[in-house]
């Protein structure tokens, strides 16, 4: 298996929209050091700056592990496994692969969309790569992976390739039903409440005048997802809806991605992750689960708990061909 003199084997990203985790691994799993930085946004910021973010991550690793500085023709790791938010076409992933590859932090590098270190961190020990994984957090994505290296993937980039949902999906839904319950042109919902209330504001017409002019900003959004779910709970008919089809999709995109592997009728991990489904509201996820029962009746739903740097540490050491040992030291390290 290879190693650089630095004694690194793995450089391993996850990075999503709203920050960074890098960890440097050592050949029998052990972790060097870590790092953290803010959110990898290329469509905002431009590749370039977007990866300065991940390189002051890998920076703060680098000396948390010791390591020299950088030097041309000395690369920290013999593997880059970066799962990047925002690589959502093969297209992509080339081009960030290119953009990393140049820095000249590994000797070998590869990019993947970060659904895949859910995917690959909650896949259970000594288990081959094969399993479906589906991320709800700021967005929504699925991917499936078979141990010959087949997948099954979205586009996933919104509304234009028919995704729905995610936190900032529902967050939106959730003010426009609450709007119009407010001005009459929809049926009632306490949502037109509790969704103003939130801010202390005191309507809905207060809180569109505040995100429209500026006064609230609109990053504060995604707070209202957690709103949302309570509103829910509580057995206001809107909300429920909104959390209900927000099941309907999960379980839409896991049971294409199963069908399309050949494992809707395979005993077969089906993983979730990102806030929304991490965050374990019974509403959601009891749903999930049942639906998905009639679909794929063998499938073993989870919810992922671990990190996404330890699936993409996990994948470098896979590329690398690393012993069984060195993927349990990992999983160890984070648990």
């Amino acid at each position: 298996m290879g190693v650089t003199p630095t004694g690194a084997a793995v450089l391993a990203i996850d990075a999503g929209n709203s920050k960074t985790d890098v960890a440097l691994i050592g050949a029998d799993g052990s972790v060097l050091g870590t790092g953290r930085s803010g959110g990898f946004q290329p469509p905002r910021v431009g590749v370039e700056t977007a990866v300065d973010v991940l390189g002051q991550a890998v920076a703060e690793a680098a000396e948390a592990a010791g390591l020299p500085r950088l030097r041309p023709g000395a690369p920290y790791a013999a593997q880059v496994s970066a799962c990047l938010a925002n690589a959502d076409l093969p297209v992509e992933e080339r081009q960030l692969a290119d953009a990393v590859s140049a820095r000249g932090w590994g000797a070998a590098t590869e990019v993947r969309n970060d659904t895949f270190a859910i995917l690959r961190a909650g896949l259970p020990a000594g288990e081959a790569p094969r399993g479906v994984a589906v991320v709800c957090g700021a967005g929504i994505n699925c991917v499936g992976m078979l141990p010959d290296g087949r997948t099954a993937r979205f586009p996933a980039v919104g509304m234009i390739s028919g995704d729905w949902g995610g936190g900032g999906g529902l967050a939106e839904e959730a003010l426009w039903w609450a709007a119009r319950a407010e001005d009459g042109r929809g049926g009632p919902t306490e949502l037109a409440v509790a969704l103003p209330g939130h801010f202390g504001l005191g309507s809905m017409y207060e809180l569109i005048e505040a995100l429209h002019l500026g006064s609230l900003g609109r990053r504060r959004v995604h707070e209202l997802v957690p709103v949302l779910f309570a509103v829910a709970a509580a057995g206001d008919p809107v909300a429920s809806s909104l959390v209900e089809r927000q099941a309907d999709e999960v379980v839409a995109m896991a049971s294409v991605a199963l069908e399309r592997l050949g494992l809707l009728a395979a005993e077969v991990p089906v993983l979730l992750g990102g806030s929304v489904l991490a965050a374990g509201h019974p509403q959601l996820n009891d749903r999930i689960g049942a639906l998905l029962a009639r679909r794929a009746p063998l499938a073993r739903v989870s919810v992922v708990a671990a990190p996404p740097v330890l699936g993409a540490g996990l994948l470098g050491l896979d590329a690398l061909g690393a012993p069984p040992g060195a993927h349990g030291k990992l999983r160890a390290h984070f648990g």
